[in-house]
């Protein structure tokens, strides 16, 4: 079994690893740093420097593969995955772009693929636990709180991640999208702040940001629907401070001869000042709560997810608790567990009792466990 992983960087790397234990694994990213990283943790994975942007090499550079994951950043994932459909390989994809992943599915079906998009950590797990719970209740509410940070709090940001800064930026400044009332209704992000306490590390800031995606649609009867990120307390005041100060401005602006954006500028800065250090201690805190009925009896379920990075294999937890479920993800299609055609998010999988299961214990083989609480 040949499996491409489009995508070398922390995740990606993450699950190049994960599906080499048993897979012919082949790494696809432009960065050479990336992909000699990988090298040096896993010989036995292939690396290749591909200008992943360049969709229509997509057909020629995938054809002796079986299966494909994507994990490039969302600016140019809908592209990508475009591409991957057209070139007929089943994907799981964890690119999180802004685009509807459903304007693709009519594609899928033409090319006999199946694509599961969205499925990482949240969007992914939480929409597999809606889905697993929607399909066995009544739902009247549900809520995603979740956040990756640093143990170690260092000024000014209190913060580091796993992705492209780009993404995380655009998650600040992309207006949330909630369900309240049975009604989809917009609010900025970073509203509504809320300080909330955890027991592993305290009191964290929760605040609005657009992760519901694609159970607004396909879980549209539900009449209250929100996610929450967390971060540690003040980190609102600063990116607003960012955002007052033109930092995140697209418009070009004119420097020593040269055309540069405040954007650029400042996720250039941010690639660096967020990037975890090598064995940097950090982890994942996720809580999800389903409230409703159960043959008539009102039910809440709270699934808590508290993950640290593993210092035996030197990875991140965000790139664990992300990368696991999007490999399990692809074992679903692999195995035949889900086999229907076209372009699935993770809930419209999770109803699917064998799925829900298999992802659970994939993860809880790996170290990554749910803690599930019924009343």
């Amino acid at each position: 079994m040949k499996i491409a992983v489009l995508g070398a960087g922390m995740v990606g790397r993450t699950m190049a690893i994960d599906l080499s234990s048993n897979y012919d694994v082949t790494s696809f990213d432009i960065s050479q740093a990336s992909l000699a990283i990988l090298s040096a943790r896993k010989p036995a994975i292939k690396t290749m420097q591909a200008d992943l942007g360049n969709f229509a090499q997509y057909g020629q550079m995938l054809a002796g593969f079986d299966y494909v994951i994507l994990a490039v950043p969302g600016f140019m994932g809908y592209k990508a995955l475009e591409a991957v459909i057209k070139a007929k390989k089943d994907v799981a994809d964890i690119s999180f772009f802004p685009e509807d992943a459903m304007d693709l599915d009519a594609l899928a079906k033409e090319n006999n693929v199946t694509v599961i998009v969205d499925c990482g950590v949240a969007p992914g797990m939480s929409n597999y636990v809606l889905g697993y719970h929607n399909a066995h209740m009544e739902v009247t509410s549900f809520e995603c709180m979740v956040g990756g940070l640093p143990k170690q709090r260092v000024k000014p940001f209190e913060y580091k991640a796993p992705f492209s800064p780009i993404d995380v930026i655009e998650e600040y400044t992309r207006p949330a999208r909630l369900m309240e009332n049975g009604h989809i209704i917009t609010k900025p992000a970073l509203s509504e702040p809320e300080l909330v306490d955890f027991d592993e590390v305290g009191t964290l800031e929760s605040f609005n940001t657009d992760g519901l995606r694609s159970i607004l649609f396909t879980m549209g009867h539900i009449p209250d629907m929100k996610e929450r990120t967390l971060r540690y307390p003040g980190h609102i005041d600063l990116i607003k401070s960012l955002m007052k100060g033109g930092f995140f401005d697209t418009q070009a602006i004119s420097m020593n001869g040269a055309e540069i954006s405040p954007f650029e500028f400042t996720t250039a800065i941010l690639k660096n000042q967020w990037k975890l250090a090598p064995d940097e201690e950090e982890f994942t805190l996720m809580k999800i709560i389903v409230r409703g009925k159960e043959n008539g009896t009102p039910k809440s379920i709270t699934y808590t997810l508290f993950d640290q990075n593993d210092k035996a294999s030197g990875l991140s937890s965000m790139s664990r608790t992300t990368g696991y479920t999007c490999t399990a993800t692809l074992h679903l299609i692999m195995n035949k567990l889900f086999t229907e055609k076209g372009v699935f998010p993770p809930e419209l999988v999770g109803n699917h009792k064998p799925c829900f299961d298999y992802v659970l214990g994939y993860l809880k083989e790996r170290g990554v466990v749910y803690k599930v609480k019924a009343l």
